[in-house]
């Protein structure tokens, strides 16, 4: 390594090693008005020590790190995974994460998973160091205007980038990824590409990866011949089929098994597909749209997804913000749902001005599916209710709909059992993912995504 963090670098570290660029932080803090400015940075990295030095690469607000072509980065490096971290710019400073390799991810002698650096922190990956530094740093006029587009309200700067990718990307026929935490909206993203495509006349087939065994996947999107199997005792049209030249949305694709994966890939490359138990080739009119609220890079380094299927499948990638990093549009969407579930009148007057100062400190683990069980539960039960048993709602003459009564109460139990798998662990979260017979990377993430806070 041909350098070390200076002591400002260091002290970072020290307080936002692994896990520590958790929300909680966040949460502590009462949300102020926006400034009339928004900082946008974007990112440079360089190699400063190992094979490949010298090679840098700039790029947005995200650059990714790795051997595959794919990454805004690539190097030679064999002692690099595929996908070997990624750079996010924050307002604080670079959030650096693990894309799960096998070598590791160091700033110094700590090995991190997530962290905060500022810019000019050496990084050390594999026998590769690079450095990330600021490349372009512009200013644009901040907004408190709320925008809706396609059925989906924000203010925030991310979300508003976004709908502009949307608008730029739909009347395209490009492969699409979506990736987003659980109840971030990866849908309506989807809904928003099909219309905007102009293929509103053509049908947008939803299919749901994880819901469905890889006997039954198959028929789903191939379709089947009559006879082709026990209890096939039709003809059945597969989403591919069913699409035509609309839009076939593949949700929750990191699901997909394994030989589902090869069966999918060749259809992609071939633009061809035959039913189950059929000979006649079929045309593949359809643009394909998937979503998955895992990191498919990671998956790809630990072997469970096939790199050249994500290739074909993230030719263009959007990544929707969880609700914690998009604060300043919850006062918008409680006021959308709200006017939707038939309350009127101001927001305070309605719910209160505690339960809406308890909403936005709130991590919601849930994002914006939770966000609206809240809503609707306040509205159900009293402005008085807590918004940890939003669930109760259940117990009420208006039940929610399956999906989101079924998160709300998923949210609450992954809330408490992390809690206390992580306080039995000490703290540890190698310790905690052991007990919890549970991969220490999905633990990370999911300690993250309820902003609990781990050692290491």
């Amino acid at each position: 390594m041909s350098g070390t963090p200076d002591t400002s670098t260091q002290a970072v570290i020290d307080r936002q090693t692994i896990l520590n660029d958790s929300p909680m932080s966040d949460i502590e803090t009462k949300l102020q008005q926006r400034p009339g400015v928004h900082v946008v940075t974007s990112l440079r990295v360089e190699v400063v020590d190992g094979p490949d030095r010298g090679v840098h690469a700039t790029g947005g607000e995200a650059i990714s790190v790795g051997t595959a072509r794919d990454n805004a980065l690539a190097i030679g490096d064999f002692t690099v995974s595929r996908y070997h971290l990624e750079a996010v710019a924050r307002s604080g400073g670079i959030l650096v994460t693990d894309l799960g390799s096998t070598n590791g991810t160091y700033v110094g002698a700590v090995r991190i998973e997530r962290a905060v650096v500022p810019p000019g922190t050496l990084v050390t990956l594999g026998g590769t160091t690079i450095r990330f530094d600021d490349a372009v740093r512009r200013t644009v006029p901040a907004t408190t205007e709320q925008h809706e587009y396609a059925g989906m309200i924000a203010q925030s700067p991310a979300m508003l980038r976004l709908f502009a990718d949307i608008e730029r990307i739909a009347a395209t026929a490009t492969s699409v990824l979506i990736v987003g935490e659980s109840g971030t909206g990866k849908e309506r993203v989807a809904e928003a590409l099909h219309a905007g495509a102009g293929r509103s006349g053509e049908p947008l087939v939803t299919i749901d990866c994880g819901a469905l065994s890889s006997s039954l996947l198959a028929s789903e999107l191939f379709g089947h011949e009559r006879g082709a199997f026990t209890g096939a005792d039709r003809t059945h049209e597969g989403a591919f089929e069913r699409a035509r030249g609309g839009t076939v949305f593949l949700d929750e694709i990191g699901e997909l098994p394994s030989p589902d994966q090869s069966s999918l890939l060749g259809v992609l490359e071939r633009r061809r597909f035959r039913r189950v138990g059929g000979s006649t080739e079929l045309e593949l009119g359809a643009r394909v749209i998937a979503a998955t609220n895992r990191d498919l890079r990671a998956e790809v380094n630990s072997g469970r997804f096939r790199h050249d299927l994500y290739h074909r499948l993230a030719v263009v990638v959007l990544r929707l913000p969880p609700l914690r990093d998009r604060r300043e549009d919850i006062p918008a969407l409680v006021e959308h749902f709200a006017k939707e579930l038939g309350a009127t009148g101001p927001l305070e007057a309605v719910f209160g001005a505690e339960t809406l100062a308890r909403w936005q400190r709130h991590p919601w683990p849930g994002n914006i599916r939770e966000l609206r069980n809240a809503v609707e539960a306040a509205l159900v039960v009293g402005p008085g209710a807590h918004l940890e048993h939003a669930a109760s709602a259940l117990g009420q003459p208006q039940m929610l709909p399956y999906k989101d009564a079924r998160a709300a109460v998923v949210g609450d139990f992954e809330h408490e059992y992390l809690a206390r798998l992580l306080a039995d662990a000490g703290g540890n979260v190698s310790q905690a993912a052991r007990a919890a017979k549970m991969d220490r990377s999905h633990l990370i993430d999911l300690l993250h995504r309820h902003g609990l806070k781990a050692k290491g």
